[in-house]
């Protein structure tokens, strides 16, 4: 049993489809039970167009920033058939994932913060400040949306900003009953959410409140905060990425099986 230290944990993993295998291998070798019901679709954007058009003036910018995995994987595929990636356009990211998916399509020198996972650990780089970025122009590869703190800051500080679209995302793909069902009937002991839009989507679900009734693993303050404004009254802050959620599920569970069984 001590190989398995999350036996008998009936575990929700709400990351989209395709990025949550290696989170749910994790869980299962410890011994818990990975229940997939991802609250975000990512999709490929219908129109290559745009992303072809910036392949072939990507020359003109100075930096790239890739907002996450999937930025990197959709905005290759479409972009570098058009055209080699120049060699003097810098390239960063923020988060292991991201750099790791860099990493795969071969780029070995990434500007990413190495504390802190969010757009204020990006801003304050030296690569992002003021001094490096004045009359530069940053193209900012992203989903549908988000954070514009990033781009309105590197703006703000003298750059010319561009955003390019490079997927969609959506809600929950998947039926909610068998979730709810099994909360219900007291058969899941937790919830990883990953995403604060994640948050919004899951509050939306049918007797969703039921949920809220579950300890809920979050990797990061602002997606704690969208859980603690939704009404989950029990809210564990883990580190970043799936080590720092597997880290927080087995240090909430080894101290429940401690108190279960004293001495």
């Amino acid at each position: 049993m001590d190989g398995q230290p999350l036996a008998g944990r009936s575990i929700v993993v709400t990351r989209p489809a395709g990025q949550a295998d290696g989170l749910c291998a994790a869980l299962a070798e410890l011994g818990a039970e990975p229940l997939r019901f991802p609250l975000l679709t990512i999709d490929a954007v219908a129109d290559p167009g745009p992303l072809q058009a910036v392949a072939a003036r990507l020359a003109d910018f100075s930096l790239a920033f890739f907002v996450s995995p999937n930025a990197v994987s959709f905005a290759l595929d479409a972009m570098l058939p058009v055209a080699p990636w120049p060699p003097g356009l810098r390239v960063a990211t923020v988060g292991k994932g991201s750099e790791a998916a860099l990493a795969a399509r071969g780029f070995d020198r990434v500007i990413a913060p190495q504390d802190g996972f969010d757009s204020e650990s990006v801003l304050a780089l030296p690569d992002f400040q003021a001094a490096a970025v004045a009359g530069r122009r940053v193209l900012i590869l992203r989903g549908d949306g988000g954070r514009d703190l990033l781009g309105d800051t590197l703006a703000a500080r003298g750059a010319v900003v561009e955003y390019l679209t490079c997927y969609h995302r959506g809600g929950p793909p998947g039926d909610p009953a068998p979730l709810i069902a099994r909360a219900r009937a007291g058969r899941l002991d937790a919830l990883t959410l990953t995403s604060s839009e994640g948050v919004a989507h899951l509050l939306a679900l049918p007797a969703a409140g039921v949920l809220r009734q579950l300890p809920v693993f979050v990797p990061h303050p602002r997606i704690a905060a969208a859980a603690r404004d939704g009404g989950f009254g029990r809210i564990i802050a883990t580190g970043p990425g799936d080590a720092g959620l597997i880290d927080g599920l087995l240090t909430h569970f080894s101290a429940r099986n401690h108190d279960a069984h004293p001495g």
